[in-house]
């Protein structure tokens, strides 16, 4: 009631706006006239005005943050079953020390960063409930009941098992905020969906997210003490994850593979016991923001086709109002991580030299802000002979396929995911290479060539990264903050 009544405040003072928008849409007037209907312009004016926060008045990111917090329950076609995943007790350092070791040989140059302790980390088990009234609730069982019905369900027929991290530019969001997603997978794949609660920043920069990635990875294969679930093979595991979330998921990746260039057989010591580091079966990243930085042209060039805000590459400490969160103690130039690591490769995969070795990947994108950064990481994994599934849609937003499900190619995309996910544990030698391009209103589809779909190379792209982060460290000092060497 209450979300529904915000809603209502939020949207009277856009009426006018909205009547504005829609008499040019049918006149044939804005930019975007051609490419979508009246449905999904409508959603994309009020979505810009959101992320504006409805008002000339900036938002706490404190406010934004908790209200993207709250939970509003579970009803429908969809089994949730909640957990708490327990960390390893403390003095076992082996998981922290192998995280942070990778980060500093992955460096160019001096980085700071503090390094957090492992905590529980929260975890949604999703799967779909086909036979659940659209309206109808969870029963009142306790969470382990609901774990076994769900894993009980006859429309679960996979082994899949998705390792899911949620977008929300590190800073918004829950496993909760996703639902719809997550159960939309679970029915895709055939299988089961593991959302994960992982810290967000500002209050935990990175690379606390990292280390919530690799623990609950480690627990899917390795189930601690007092886990309802058993354990789950590598070959069933796929990760994924959306805009920051697909970060996180690519960035896991990257540090597995990392561990595997310094051995063949990567292990630490979890729970008390040495675990080897396996890789999973995929990877997918949908309309995924790689570069943390936010350098590349699509940024500007695709402006007109997304809701996402232009680029602000001022200090992050004068972009929000001050609150008990932020800005964080010690100081930091981003609310994400120091700025000295904006274009590292485990903060922006874009950066990473090598995806050689790595598990079929499947990318996503639209004709969004975050095109460019997407289409780099598809191209050069591509061409190091990785099985990369690429799909771009024409005049497509962000995130387009979760927030306009209604699209033919919104559900197009959604099929598309699921299947790739199933199929990389159920029929992995069907996984091929393979791109392509969807075109908006009529949905015709034509093959691309996914290792040059990107005419940005790694080598300039970097080159963008370290300009636009120079950027940033020169606003940063020029407010006076300095640099404060954080605690390590």
């Amino acid at each position: 009631m209450d979300s529904s009544l915000g809603l209502l405040k939020f949207l009277f003072p856009q009426i006018p706006s909205l009547a504005n928008t829609a008499v040019w849409h049918t006149l044939g007037q804005l930019e975007t006239s051609s490419k979508w209907d009246l449905r999904t312009t409508l959603t994309v004016h009020v979505l810009r005005q959101m992320m504006k926060g409805g008002g000339n008045k900036p938002t706490s990111i404190g406010k934004v943050q908790a209200q993207t917090l709250k939970d509003p329950g579970v009803k429908g076609k969809i089994w949730v079953a909640k957990a708490t995943v327990a960390a390893p007790k403390p003095g076992d350092e082996s998981l922290r020390e192998a995280v942070f070791r990778a980060i500093d040989e992955m460096k160019e140059g001096e980085v700071q960063y503090t390094k957090p302790d492992l905590v529980n980390t929260e975890v949604e088990w999703t799967g779909f409930r086909p036979d659940a009234g659209k309206d109808e609730p969870l029963p009142d069982i306790s969470e382990q009941e609901k774990y076994k019905r769900l894993m009980r369900e006859p429309s679960r027929t996979s082994k899949t098992t998705v390792l899911y991290f949620h977008g929300g530019a590190y800073y918004l969001c829950a496993p909760s905020t996703h639902r719809q997603l997550t159960s939309r997978l679970a029915k895709e794949t055939h299988g089961r969906v593991c959302s994960v609660r992982y810290r967000l920043a500002p209050q935990d920069a990175f690379p606390a997210q990292l280390l919530d990635g690799l623990m609950m990875y480690l627990s899917l294969l390795y189930p601690p003490p007092g886990s309802m679930h058993e354990a789950v093979p590598a070959k069933d595991i796929v990760f994924a994850g959306d805009s920051a979330g697909g970060n996180l998921d690519f960035a896991l990746l990257q540090l597995l593979l990392q561990l595997r260039r310094i051995s063949d057989k990567p292990t630490v010591r979890f729970h008390g016991e040495d675990v080897d580091i396996p890789l999973p079966a995929g990877a997918c990243a949908n309309s995924s923001w790689f570069d943390i930085c936010r350098a590349m042209p699509s940024l500007t060039a695709n402006a007109k086709y997304d809701y996402l805000p232009p680029p602000n590459h001022d200090d992050s400490m004068t972009r929000f109002p001050h609150d008990d969160i932020w800005p964080a103690k010690p100081p930091r130039g981003d609310l994400f991580c120091d700025l000295s690591l904006l274009d590292h490769p485990l903060t922006s995969p874009l950066s990473a030299e090598s995806w050689k070795g790595a598990p079929p990947l499947w990318l996503c994108t639209g004709q969004e802000c975050l095109t460019d950064e997407d289409c780099v990481v598809a191209s050069r994994a591509a061409s190091q002979d990785v099985k990369v599934q690429f799909e771009q849609y024409e005049a497509m937003p962000h995130c387009f396929a979760m927030l306009m499900p209604f699209l033919p190619t919104g559900d197009r995309c959604l099929r598309s995911w699921g299947d790739f996910c199933r199929r990389c544990v159920e029929e992995p030698e069907s996984v091929e290479t393979n791109g392509t391009y969807v075109h908006a209103k009529s949905g015709a589809e034509k093959s691309i060539d996914v290792a040059g779909v990107s005419t940005i190379s790694l080598d300039e792209a970097k080159k963008l990264m370290r300009e636009a982060k120079e950027r940033r460290l020169k606003g940063y000092e020029k407010e006076g903050k300095g640099m404060p060497k954080p605690a390590l």
